[in-house]
C-alpha cells in the first residue's frame, strides 16, 4: 500500500534524480519556496492538479510516480523512446546485449 511516507520519499527520490533542489522545484511549479520541502517532510500533500504538474515537471506519468520499483522512470522512458526507433536487426542485437548484461 502506498502511503503518505511513500509519497514523500518518492517525490524526494525523483527530484534528486532530476538534479533540482526542493526550492527550485517549488518555484518552477509556481508555489512558495518551501512547498516541495513541506511535501517531502510529510507536512502536506499536493492537490491532484499540482500532483499532475509535479509529474509533468519530472517528465513522468502518474503511474510511473507510484511505481516504486522503477527508480529512474525518466531514464526508462528515454530508453524506450530510443528503442522504438531501432529497426528489427538493431532491436535483436540490443536485446542480445541486454541479455548478456543480465547474465552477469
Amino acid at each position: 500500500m502506498f502511503d503518505t511516507k511513500d509519497f514523500s520519499s518518492r517525490l524526494s527520490q525523483l527530484r534528486v534524480a532530476k538534479g533540482v533542489s526542493a526550492r527550485e522545484m517549488s518555484l518552477a511549479l509556481g508555489q512558495n519556496s518551501g512547498y516541495i520541502q513541506n511535501i517531502e517532510s510529510g507536512k502536506a500533500l499536493p492537490s491532484m492538479q499540482v500532483f499532475l504538474y509535479i509529474c509533468e515537471y519530472l517528465q513522468i506519468t502518474p503511474s510511473e510516480f507510484f511505481d516504486l520499483e522503477n527508480k529512474t522512470p525518466s531514464r526508462r522512458q528515454a530508453l524506450l523512446t530510443k528503442l522504438e526507433r531501432l529497426n528489427d536487426r538493431q532491436s535483436a542485437l540490443t536485446e542480445s546485449i541486454i541479455d548478456e548484461f543480465l547474465r552477469k
